[in-house]
């Protein structure tokens, strides 16, 4: 079995991701896993298939042609997992929204060697006022070797430049 990495976009509409599903079951392809949401009228996902490898080009065929229906799939090979160990870590930020905050957060983790496995952001506003407030919750991979204690300082003096609050914690289990 091949493995592939869809991601997929297309103007939200009920039936998008049952014509999905039809196209890939109807290719020998499984749905594996996948994380979709729809925001500002698109559907957006991403998501793993196993295919087997005779019916590999037919359904990657099936798939672009869905383009005609207005979906765009962009295909990719699964990749590698990587062999190092890590500390899955969540982090929760919120403070004011300000352009910057996603940048100067991953900059800091990104030079620390630690590695996004999802990030969920939002803008709301805040419950006693009419200013808007970022919210994140990221789930890390920190490598084994940096300390916890030193990402959490790190990420504190930054939270201060910022002006948000942040707490990091172990994840839980999937």
């Amino acid at each position: 079995m091949d493995h592939l990495v869809l991601t997929v976009i297309a103007e939200d509409q009920p039936g998008l991701v049952e014509r999905l599903a039809k196209c890939i079951a109807d290719h020998g392809g499984n749905w594996l896993e996948s994380r979709m949401s729809r925001m500002a009228g698109q559907f957006a996902g991403i998501l793993r298939v196993a295919v087997p490898q005779q019916a590999h080009a037919e359904l990657t065929a099936a798939l672009q042609g869905l383009e005609a229906q207005g979906i765009r799939v962009l295909l990719a090979h699964s990749g590698t997992e990587p062999v190092e160990s890590w500390q899955e870590i969540q982090l929760e930020l919120v403070g004011n929204d300000r352009p910057g905050i996603v940048r100067d957060i991953t900059h800091l983790l990104a030079t620390h060697g630690v590695n996004l496995e999802s990030l969920d952001t939002e803008v709301l506003p805040a419950p006693m006022s009419s200013e808007l407030l970022f919210r994140a919750e990221v789930r890390l991979a920190v490598p084994s070797e940096l300390s916890l204690e030193v990402l959490q300082q790190r990420l504190e003096a930054l939270a201060d430049d910022l002006m948000v609050e942040l707490k990091l914690q172990p994840a839980e289990k999937s």
